[in-house]
């Protein structure tokens, strides 16, 4: 019997990117995804998707990622779904000298591979 897929929900201001990984996630058949490009629709999108993941864009106009991480926390339904942040603002090296956090956070620096993208989800999907 095949594994559910993991449901991952993308919020990034930026389409090019949602598209990109939406594409590239389902493409491996693990995982369905869902993507907001606008951050004040994440918490609706997030409360009626139920993801078993979120990832997040730090920096988007508006409502930055730090603020919907507290959004998201504060939310009954959605306070124990892992969060892993996308960031331009880190660089690769950044990341990988804070061994994938930063303030104990998962983190992954823009572009993305999407090789460290699915370790990554593994990881913090608990395989």
């Amino acid at each position: 019997m095949d594994k559910p897929k993991k449901r991952i929900l993308v919020v990034d201001d930026e389409a090019s990117i949602t598209r990109m990984l939406k594409l590239n996630l389902e493409r491996t058949g693990k995982f369905e995804v869902m993507t907001e490009n606008s951050p004040h629709h994440a918490l609706t999108a997030a409360i009626s998707f139920h993801p078993d993941l979120i990832m997040l864009d730090v920096l988007m106009p508006g409502k930055d990622g730090s603020e919907l991480a507290s959004d998201f926390q504060a939310s009954p339904a959605l306070k124990h779904v892992p969060v892993v942040f996308l960031t331009a603002a880190a660089t690769k090296d950044e990341v990988k000298t804070h061994h994938g956090k930063i303030g104990g956070l998962p983190f992954l620096a823009k572009p993305v591979d999407l090789h460290e993208v699915i370790e990554c989800l593994e990881q913090n999907l608990g395989g």
